[in-house]
């Protein structure tokens, strides 16, 4: 009877966790929504630059996903978290140690007290010691760190996830505009080309007598004003290019492309995305669990397990 009260009283200092356990904030969000709310997450749930239907852009986005250098750090911080956590909650489970040792030791064979010749010399000895441990986590300390290394960790997976998407919105938009870099590039020679034939012909009218001086000048001002922007577009692909390298985890160089700006198909975009699709986002469910690491409790909000893009 005895053991059965003493069982009792245990299980209810168990359950006697420290801290009150943490509640989700509720969020006031319709019922229905007014758009199509199936469309939003199948937009949101897919490889949204596979739309653009250039194989290039899908090629640089995986080189990208598998070399960058801030993917591999938050891929670290991820398996930094997992380890602490696993070390957190190793007091919960039983502990055991052992050790040995071993001792060679030559007694003296002469002086007052001689060993004797059925002693043998040198002796050896051996010695093995194993321990064992639990901590009975009465009230629930080791549980709420637990849960607070479990937060963690599933924040740095948020954060993770958050690096993945900036880096694919980056690396997609880095070469939509450099493409567009492209495209003013040849209109910007064409206009040069044409501007050049103007002031041929401007110069032979004036030959003559047909036009002043000022109307070459001005032909011959234009041609220049468009030939000056050769430069500075041509500067700024390279630097593109360059920055493009850079998430790549490149060198800095050349950047293969694919389909022109006029031949990239666009993506459906749906009219409306509904408050859910929006939980979805990295850092907010990032700062979610941040939030629940300041109030301890006893169930931590799970990731979600719907499926989702880079």
């Amino acid at each position: 009877m005895r053991c059965l009260i003493a069982l009792a009283i245990i299980f209810l200092l168990t359950g006697c966790m420290i801290g009150p356990d943490y509640v989700k904030p509720a969020v006031d969000v319709p019922t229905a929504f007014r758009y199509d709310n199936e469309g939003a997450q199948e937009t949101a749930n897919t490889a949204w630059w596979k739309q653009f239907q250039d194989p290039v852009l899908d090629a640089l986005i995986i080189e990208a996903l598998a070399n960058n250098r801030n993917i591999k750090i938050a891929a670290a911080n991820v398996e930094q978290a997992a380890g602490i956590l696993t070390l957190t909650r190793s007091p919960l489970f039983p502990q055991i140690g052992y050790s040995g040792t071993g001792t060679r030791q030559r007694g003296s064979e002469v002086g007052a007290t001689p060993l004797s010749a059925n002693v043998p010399n040198p002796q050896t000895s051996y010695q093995v010691l194993a321990s064992a441990s639990w901590e009975i986590d009465l009230w629930g300390r080791i549980r709420r760190l637990s849960e607070a290394a479990q937060a963690e960790l599933f924040a740095t997976e948020e954060a993770w996830r958050g690096v993945i998407m900036s880096l694919v919105a980056s690396v997609a938009s880095n070469y939509i505009q450099l493409l567009g870099l492209d495209e003013q590039l040849v209109v910007s020679k064409r206009n040069m080309a044409t501007y050049a034939e103007s002031v041929k012909l401007f110069e032979l009218r004036f030959k003559y007598g047909v036009v002043s001086q000022m109307n070459v000048e001005q032909a011959r001002t234009q041609y220049e004003t468009a030939a000056a922007t050769i430069p500075q577009i041509e500067s700024q692909i390279a630097q593109t290019e360059n920055a493009l390298s850079i998430l790549l985890g490149r060198n800095p160089g050349s950047i293969l492309r694919g389909k022109t700006i006029h031949e990239l198909d666009l993506p459906a975009v749906p009219a409306g995305l509904p408050s859910d699709v929006l939980a979805n986002r990295p850092d907010i469910r990032q700062a979610e669990q941040i939030l629940s690491q300041l109030t301890p409790r006893s169930v931590r909000p799970e990731p979600s397990t719907s499926p989702r893009s880079p």
